[in-house]
């Protein structure tokens, strides 16, 4: 571990995966590098755990099943609350941690952290009112009930956008359904995964109802979603790799075991001449820049009737203007660095191949990962032949009477 990040606790933090009751290395010794993408800083060597040990993670998970699924609702729910209370206790060092691995700033950071406590609170609560049915019955001797029981294992695949709420909304659901989990956290951000495990073992989790694997998507992600003893997998990440995951499914796993994804899309609003413009200025660049655009509930394409499309675009300039875009350690940083290399050279890729179609482009820092927040103009949604997981806001007009046009061009791209 970088020495030089400032944890209070430090000893919270593990550089390992966790499979069964122990934290291990892999087997061949492996590890990959985690680098803070504002500078490109080492952090810490993880693990490059494999095909081998995801195996023995879900056996591991496996045996555990049969205790943590007798636990009852309120046992479980207990648990989940002690944890919601340690992840708020710890807020700053989650936070820091969160901003050293995955650049976001340290306030959205903070909030994050907050976020990801609410999961365990809201679920807490929720499995509590797993409620079964009772059904009218055809006969006077009979009486037909339903309840429900635990899938099983659950496979959770995490991003690196929202690495410590993407794991809260995965592992606080099923461990309160009863369910044993195998974490497989996002490359670019295991190390504020191994500390939300860490917490939740603290917490009264059972050491193996809850693993953790690092490693790539190819191997450990391979592994986990074609694997028959996995019951359920969720995950947030591309479209695309959630078409491979559906088919290793159906390929591997019983028929109709669960895949809950949440992908990318084209998110699009619309301003038309009733609009209050401060207001939607506003809102558009908390919504396009917010992350560096790094959400999956960023604006990607703006419509904007013509009428006012003028006045509406120069205060989007003026207000993109006013972005801190820079350290994220500094509380009045607006946007941070992407993720990665690899995002970086992506995005500046797509700008210099539209360069004939950007409007205002602002500041940004020339060392680490950082990508200058970037309004472009478009004919319309259909013009964007794929989400572009950045600061890039793509600008459309549209007369009064195309109103219908334009909405039908956004639902048509799902």
């Amino acid at each position: 571990m970088n020495a030089s990040l400032p944890l209070a606790r430090p000893d919270l933090l593990r550089t390992l995966a966790r499979i069964g009751d122990r934290w291990l290395a892999a087997d061949d010794g492996r590890s990959f590098p985690v680098r803070n993408p504002a500078s490109g800083d080492g952090l810490a060597e993880v693990p490059l755990m494999g095909a081998a040990e995801t195996r023995r993670a879900i056996a591991a998970a496996e045996t555990a099943l049969a205790a943590w699924r007798q636990t009852t609702a309120k046992e479980r729910a207990a648990l989940l609350m002690r944890l919601q209370a340690r992840l708020l206790a710890h807020q700053d060092d989650l936070a820091r941690l969160i901003t050293a691995e995955s650049g976001k700033p340290l306030a959205e950071a903070r909030g994050e952290v907050a976020y990801a406590a609410s999961f365990f609170e809201w679920f807490a609560e929720e499995g509590k009112r797993a409620y079964g049915e009772s059904i009218p019955s055809p006969t006077r001797d009979k009486r037909l009930i339903t309840i429900r029981q635990p899938v099983g294992v659950v496979a959770a695949i995490t991003p690196w956008n929202f690495p410590l709420a993407m794991i809260a909304r995965k592992v606080a659901p099923a461990l309160a359904a009863g369910c044993t989990t195998v974490v497989k956290p996002a490359e670019q951000t295991p190390l504020i995964a191994a500390i939300a495990v860490r917490l939740l073992h603290e917490a009264g989790v059972p050491r193996a109802a809850l693993q953790l694997l690092p490693g790539q998507g190819g191997t450990v992600g391979a592994a986990l979603t074609s694997d028959a003893r996995i019951n359920g997998v969720v995950f947030t990440g591309s479209t695309e790799t959630a078409q491979i995951i559906a088919r290793a499914m159906a390929a591997n796993m019983a028929p109709g075991t669960p895949l809950i994804a949440e992908t990318g899309g084209l998110n699009a609003m619309i301003v038309d001449s009733t609009a209050l413009p401060e207001q939607a200025v506003r809102d558009i660049v908390a919504s396009s820049f917010r992350s560096a655009g790094q959400r999956c509930s960023a604006l990607r394409c703006l419509y904007v009737q013509e009428d006012i499309a003028p006045h509406v675009i120069a205060m989007i300039k003026g207000a993109m203007d006013e972005l801190r875009v820079g350290d994220p350690w500094n509380l009045s940083t607006d946007v941070g660095p992407v993720i990665d290399d690899e995002a970086r050279q992506g995005i500046d890729a797509y700008a210099e191949a539209n360069a004939a179609r950007v409007l205002h482009r602002v500041w940004a820092p020339r060392q680490g990962h950082f990508i200058a927040p970037l309004l472009m103009k478009v004919n319309g949604i259909n013009d964007l032949d794929r989400e572009v997981f950045g600061p890039v806001l793509h600008v459309a007009t549209f007369r009064a009477d195309q109103l219908e046009r334009v909405i039908t061009d956004i639902n048509a791209r799902g």
